[in-house]
């Protein structure tokens, strides 16, 4: 049986100091197996360095001393910093053995002497981390990866996995019960001499590790949380991106962005292995997945720009069959693995224009002349390029002319739209690219954007949102500067989707004829997969647990969330900060106002409060319209049971009156409430008063109607003792910043602000530090269709302006 196993990968960056060992311990405490693999790289700038120390030794003997004790030292630091008795004193015996070592070499040094002496970076981090490991009871081995990665050296060494696989899983088998630490970076050819695989190349063993040993999983942990829509360091207001399809990252990856190189990702496509992307500074900060998945993209997702490219220009002699030679020379390239960035074809000038990283561009020349092309070649520097990547962007006329336009005072060579319309890449002579790129995302992902809304429910209130939204439809347009469609509308279990928009007036009249059945998550996946839309939001305005059950899956697939569902909001702590986080890692907002209070601003308003710095010392009210009206008729002249009747037939209650009545929607808007004001509290903790007797729980709606006599018995008696004492009923919710929290009916003098209302009124009164001798009072409908619809569409105006 294959054990399943995850690979974890560690950058340079991520182990940088003594501070970030510790904290790859904890990462790895806490993410990782037993039997998990580990790749890492050279601490630090190590590799950088090493360079430096084998440039010196050609030119000046006591700089490359110099460089070389630094290295050491900083090496020797780290083991003292972090490791104690025998571990530390094993590790430091063996770095002063290679020191020496690396003290006498001789000019000049081969390349395969060099290569050996930039590899000794990730063989220092495999064993301190494995010795680390071991120190703090997670037992760890290290292992060096030449003993069973086979590569011959190259411009970009490709590894054998024919002969690695065996290799690699002799070692595994021998090992399962201990993490192994593998250097990356480095393989050996036939003849025993160390290879190294280039750029980026620990992040391509680590997937190319990850697919020989099978893996379920590799995640490669650096210092950002993943792909964004810009560098972060360039643009400001970016975004980080969830979810990225396999092909999108391999075209950004192609074109030289920094996040991952081409060759890294080879492995994943002829894989099963899932591929994420982490911080390994803030692990709970966000992450990226690459899917396989390819479904049809809607345009740009990311813009990235290169600033040292190269140019090969081949001129063809006039004559020859041109585009027969462009062809060959294309092929030739990418059976070499010496792609181009980009190419421009100029068949009337017989030129083919090559764009190339200063680190491919000589490689791909020294082919080129190998080959013995029918041209002549010309090696041009001083160029830059910028990109916009994402499937369809080439298809996204408005992302295309956004680019167009952003160029078109710049010093453009020329401009390339890839078949495969994953991206728009633009070659300009030497120019800053940083305005450049802030331009073009804030074109691309901010002006005049495009929503997708899905509605969740088409009952009563999905009903009136529907009006209410094709009535307001265009002036939320001009007001926000962006274009609202109507793309979904879900109900239990079907669905009527249309990307081009669904009239709002047709939903109730169409839906059966339209709607399709779909299972699990199919709507929220088609939702997160729309092409031509900028952003999508899902407009939940049911009661359904299982749907607030897949909150989360609506945030993995980047999507926006509006909720007048109160499930997940008074859920356990746990899911409801779970939900809260998976938005906000992605830069995704969930709006939730119309959870209490309809359209009462009670939400914002408690929130605010607390981020101004104020204490909430105490909330109390009444949270339920349908309550507030009931017991505002109450008065004795009519049965308890027969208002409950009429509150029913007039869409005052929920369906079945029982999840009003049981005082459930009521505990669940304290909970929500509570924490808005910043307290932690668990649904259990609320103490309620059900106003449904026992035996009236479990029957159909009708035999409840039937026997809602029931419910008035109960009630006469207290109403009665009340209305001796000059008091009236009230459905009343408390909670004090202790955490008590209780819901029940209360009898309250006539004159008290809660029971002084008009029928379907709520009451929120907050004391606070702020408010504390005069309580801050909100007051207003609190329940009906319309007032929770506009609710929604408030919420809608809210994130229209969020993004």
């Amino acid at each position: 049986m294959t054990l399943s196993r995850q690979l974890h990968k560690f950058g340079g960056s991520s182990l940088a100091n003594a501070e970030c060992y510790q904290r790859v311990v904890k990462i790895l405490a806490q993410y990782s197996s037993d039997n998990d693999l580990v790749v890492v790289s050279a601490a630090g700038k190590t590799t950088n360095n090493l360079i430096k120390f084998l440039a010196a030794l050609d030119k000046d003997g006591r700089v490359a001393h110099e460089t070389l004790q630094e290295i050491k030292q900083f090496q020797s630091d780290l083991v003292k910093q972090l490791l104690t008795g025998e571990a530390q004193e094993q590790l430091l015996a063996q770095l002063n053995d290679e020191f020496s070592t690396l003290g006498e070499l001789q000019t000049p040094v081969s390349e395969n002497r060099k290569a050996a002496v930039l590899g000794h970076g990730e063989q220092w981090s495999s064993r301190l981390l494995a010795a680390l490991l071991c120190q703090h009871d997670l037992p760890s081995v290290a292992q060096d990866s030449r003993a069973f990665l086979r590569a011959e050296a190259g411009t970009q060494p490709e590894v054998n996995r024919g002969t690695s696989y065996p290799l690699l899983k002799e070692i595994l088998a021998q090992t399962t019960t201990q993490r192994i630490i593998i250097t990356g970076f480095m393989a050996q050819d036939e003849a025993g001499q160390t290879v190294l695989l280039g750029r980026n190349g620990s992040d391509y063993s680590a997937t190319v590790i990850g697919a020989l040993a099978e893996v379920d999983r590799v995640t490669i942990w650096s210092d950002v949380a993943g792909v964004y829509s810009a560098d972060p360091r360039v643009v400001s207001d970016t975004c980080l991106l969830p979810l990225l399809r396999l092909d999108e990252t391999s075209e950004l990856a192609r074109l030289a962005a920094p996040v991952l190189h081409s060759r890294t990702l080879q492995p994943v496509a002829q894989s099963s292995m899932d591929l994420h992307l982490r911080c390994s500074y803030e692990p709970e900060s966000g992450s990226t997945h690459i899917e396989r998945v390819l479904a049809s993209g809607r345009g740009a997702k990311i813009v990235t720009s290169l600033d040292e490219v190269l140019l090969i220009n081949i001129t063809f002699a006039s004559g020859h069959d041109f585009e027969r030679l462009e062809q060959k020379v294309l092929e030739g390239l990418k059976q070499a693995q010496l792609e181009p960035l980009t190419f421009e074809s100029q068949p009337d000038q017989h030129c083919l224009k090559l764009a190339y990283t200063a680190e491919i561009a000589n490689g791909a020349l020294r082919y080129l002349q190998d080959a013995a092309i029918e041209g002549e070649l010309k090696l041009k520097e001083g160029y830059s390029l910028v990109a916009a990547v994402g499937a369809g962007v080439t298809k996204n006329p408005n992302h295309c002319y956004s680019f167009y336009q952003q160029l078109k005072d710049a010093p453009v060579e020329f401009i390339s739209e890839t078949s495969s319309s994953l991206s728009l890449v633009a070659v300009l002579r030497k120019t800053d690219t940083t305005p450049l790129i802030q331009a073009i995302h804030s074109r691309l992902f901010q002006a005049q954007k495009r929503v997708a809304i899905a509605l969740c429910g088409k009952g009563n209130i999905g009903a009136s949102w529907l009006s209410l939204f094709e009535s307001q439809k265009e002036e939320l347009e001009k007001r926000q500067g962006m274009s609202f469609e109507l793309v979904a509308v879900i109900s239990s279990q079907t669905f009527w989707f249309d990307e081009s928009g669904i009239d709002a007036k047709a939903v109730l009249d169409n839906f059966d004829d339209e709607a399709v059945e779909y299972e699990g998550h199919e709507w929220i996946e088609r939702l997160g997969a729309i092409q031509g839309y900028d952003d999508a939001v899902v407009l939940d305005v049911t009661a359904s647990t299982e749907l607030a059950n897949q909150y989360l899956e609506i945030a993995r697939q980047g999507i926006h969330l509006i909720s007048a569902n109160k499930v997940a909001g008074s859920a356990s702590s746990h899911y409801y900060h779970q939900v809260q986080n998976a938005f906000a890692k992605i830069n995704r907002h969930w709006l939730y106002n119309a959870t209490v209070g309809a359209g009462l601003p009670i939400n914002y308003t408690v929130r605010d409060l607390k981020e101004s710095g104020d204490e909430i010392i105490a909330l109390s009210g009444i949270f339920s319209g349908t309550l507030s009206w009931l017991f505002q008729q109450y008065d004795g002249s009519v049965p308890f049971s027969e208002l409950v009747d009429l509150a029913w037939q007039q869409g005052l209650t929920e369906p079945d009156p029982r999840a009003d009545l049981d005082g459930s929607d009521v505990m669940r808007k304290l909970v929500i409430l509570a924490r808005e004001a910043g307290l932690s509290i668990e649904p259990e903790q609320v103490k309620v008063e059900s106003l449904v007797p026992n035996e009236l729980k479990s029957l159909t709606l009708d035999e409840f109607l039937d026997k809602a006599q029931l419910l008035s018995e109960q009630l006469q008696e207290r109403l009665e003792r009340a209305q001796q004492q000059g008091k009236v009923l009230r459905y009343v919710a408390r909670l004090d910043k202790d955490g008590t929290a209780t819901v029940g009916v209360e009898a309250l003098y006539k004159e008290h602000a809660l029971a002084n209302l008009l029928p379907c009124d709520n009451i929120f009164a907050i004391e606070s530090k702020w408010y504390k001798d005069n309580p801050l009072v909100i007051k207003g409908p609190g329940a009906g269709r319309d007032v929770t619809a506009g609710a929604i569409q408030s919420d809608l105006n809210r994130l229209a302006s969020l993004i």
